[in-house]
């Protein structure tokens, strides 16, 4: 009896230890990990990167379990953390809406949205249809603050589907060779709504500055990745994987021009944007003016490449956008930016052979890089293969130099050859106000000054 009371104490014992093998290494690392998050989201804060930049995941605390199942679905790696046993926001400038958080969350305690944009001033106000206070102009895309091609597809076809509709309700009329509908820009979201009108039956045309399509998908370098999801594209078909090349992407689009004989017209950029008498607009651009009932304006938030606005910036040198990274080797060269453009720049150009690249930011560090990117510029700052001057702006750009102020440092002075600026770009803000369309905010103030 006695050896048998033994034997059960062991086997308890034993059954004790093994828990404890488990438990204890994994309340550690769980404790390390809300340490590491609630560190995480004080930095965030103190930067000022907690806040949306666009789309942004919104938790109720209500309902929240503070699993972390939304941290670890995020493709983005740093959204995400769980301080004081509830998800919070730790670095909101790197959502880019993939909302895989929302979809992984058990209790159903968060959304991915654009929240009240009454308060948004870089978002035009728009009604659940996207439609702008200015009756029958509808916006699509990032425009409207919400990045990523999925979305600007959905966002192009629901737009032209309620232009439709709207002309529906009104009989069909149309005046002389006044057009049913006007889309303003050629990238997913304007190829979408063009893809709805031809198939809506619509007499449409779009408006295209650049002399090819895809939006700022033609500003990405060669081979770039871009993250779409699988979406559909009525009545074409899907388009099934996560990722496409970009060259791969625009093939696709260029196809479905080709195959619907879709109405664009290249080298066409829009200068304003007037209301007719009765009703629709005339859209005025370098080469002429077009006249609809409707609008949809899906022309992307890049505007033109804000500049530096130093002495020197007007040599040939200095570019605003890199397409081919391997056309540099033997290089001097200095990228000027904190974003995923300038990363990917300094990346791409340290990786040829006998570049010397140094990467210039306003600030301590980079806070708004993709997780990807951040994991592959790490390295190469820490071993010198990419110098970073932080805190750092240039002041002067010479043929064969560039100087810069450093915060608390002396200037410093670079041999140089060439400079890449990633530091924006100044959205069409003024063409919409000039027109009548309204902000959030006191956005009619900065829409002006832009």
């Amino acid at each position: 009896m006695a050896m048998a009371g033994l034997e059960s104490t062991l086997i308890w014992a034993a059954a004790a230890l093994a828990a404890l093998a488990v438990v204890v290494p994994y309340a550690l690392v769980f404790h390390r990990r809300l340490r590491r998050d609630a560190e995480r989201k004080e930095e965030a804060t103190q930067l000022g990167i907690d806040r949306p930049a666009a789309q942004y995941p919104y938790i109720d605390p209500a309902h929240c379990i503070g699993c972390g199942a939304c941290a670890r679905a995020c493709p983005e790696g740093d959204v995400l953390g769980v301080v004081g046993g509830t998800a919070v926001v730790v670095n909101g400038l790197r959502c880019v809406g993939h909302a895989r958080c929302e979809a992984a969350c058990p209790v159903g305690a968060i959304e991915v949205g654009l929240g009240d944009l009454k308060s948004r001033r870089d978002v035009p106000l728009l009604d659940d249809n996207l439609e702008t206070t200015l009756p029958g102009v509808f916006v699509a895309g990032e425009l409207g603050g919400l990045a990523l091609v999925r979305n600007a597809l959905a966002q192009g076809r629901r737009a032209a589907e309620e232009a439709a509709a709207r002309l529906a309700e009104d009989g069909g009329r149309r005046r002389g060779d006044r057009l049913d509908l006007v889309i303003v820009g050629a990238g997913p979201a304007g190829l979408s709504a063009a893809l709805t009108a031809h198939v809506r039956g619509l007499a449409y045309r779009v408006l295209e500055r650049e002399a090819d399509l895809g939006g700022s998908l033609l500003h990405y370098p060669r081979r770039k990745m871009v993250l779409t999801q699988p979406v559909e594209i009525p009545p074409w078909g899907e388009l099934k994987s996560e990722e496409y090349q970009k060259e791969r992407l625009l093939e696709i689009f260029s196809g479905i021009v080709d195959q619907y004989r879709l109405g664009l017209s290249f080298g066409e950029g829009v200068e304003t944007l007037q209301p007719l008498d009765g009703d629709g607009y005339r859209v005025t651009t370098g080469r002429g003016a077009w006249e609809a009932r409707a609008v949809v304006l899906a022309l992307g938030r890049r505007g033109s490449p804000r500049k530096l606005e130093v002495p020197g910036e007007e040599l040939p040198k200095v570019m605003y956008k890199l397409l081919d990274a391997e056309s540099y080797r033997g290089q001097k060269i200095l990228i000027v930016g904190g974003g995923d453009s300038a990363a990917e720049a300094a990346i791409g150009l340290a990786r040829q052979p006998g570049n010397e690249v140094t990467l210039s930011y306003r600030r301590e560090k980079l806070v708004r890089i993709k997780a990807k990117n951040e994991a592959a510029l790490e390295p190469m700052l820490a071993s010198g293969r990419v110098r970073g001057l932080f805190s750092s702006s240039v002041t002067e750009i010479a043929p064969d130099r560039v100087r810069l102020e450093v915060e608390g440092a002396k200037p410093v002075e670079l041999a140089n050859d060439y400079v890449f600026v990633f530091a924006g770009g100044v959205p069409p803000f003024g063409l919409l106000q000039r027109a009548g369309v309204r902000f959030g905010g006191a956005a009619e103030t900065a829409a002006a000054a832009a």
